[in-house]
């Protein structure tokens, strides 16, 4: 069962202003029963200010009443109202100034192990534009004679688990090709730890 929040400054809350039992107040707070006598005979929680759970928005004034007509009932929470934050999409990510060099040698490296990915799933991982990656695969970059391939986890340029996550989901799309074509037979690729 999820608590209310602030459950100690609730419980103090509901210790003065209802008749409830310290049982039912500590099973609502997540508190142990002697934590609740200890706030009604004023040693434990002092100074702080009591939190009202109806006026939060956490306590229906008759969920309170019918629990203190039934002392053997559990007040209940109630369900928020107010709507989830969206989760907002990862943006660009910061490469620091010493790694940023490292890039092309990352984006060589994928090209070079892993061609099933696409410029967009590249350019995710590593945090480079498209037309980087065009210069290094049509071999046009123009610090093209000191590229050397070099693994993008090791550089710390993205994860293994993300690395993985993407080889996975093209290696999808490449089977949904081969099966749109009527090809049985998977490509030459490096497949992810599973």
């Amino acid at each position: 069962m999820s608590q209310p929040l602030m459950p100690k400054a609730t419980a103090v809350w509901l210790v003065d202003n209802t008749a409830l039992t310290f049982e039912q107040i500590a099973a609502f707070c997540g508190l142990h029963v002697l934590e609740v006598s200890g706030i009604a005979d004023g040693e434990v929680a002092v100074g702080i200010k009591g939190l009202d759970p109806v006026s939060a928005g956490q306590l229906s004034r008759a969920e309170i009443e019918r629990c203190e007509a039934d002392p053997t009932a559990r007040l209940a929470l109630r369900e928020s109202t107010h709507p989830l934050p969206q989760k907002r999409s990862k943006g660009a990510r910061y490469t620091p100034v010493s790694r940023r060099q490292d890039r092309p040698d990352a984006i060589a490296w994928l090209l070079r192990n892993h061609p099933e990915l696409s410029d967009a799933q590249i350019s995710k991982l590593v945090g480079t534009t498209k037309p980087t990656i065009q210069a290094i695969r049509d071999r046009t970059h123009w610090n093209q004679a000191n590229i050397t391939p070099v693994d993008p986890v090791s550089l710390g340029l993205c994860s293994q688990i993300d690395l993985d996550a993407q080889v996975k989901k093209a290696d999808a799309r490449a089977a949904r090709e081969r099966a749109k074509q009527g090809l049985d037979e998977p490509g030459d690729t490096l497949r992810p730890v599973e």
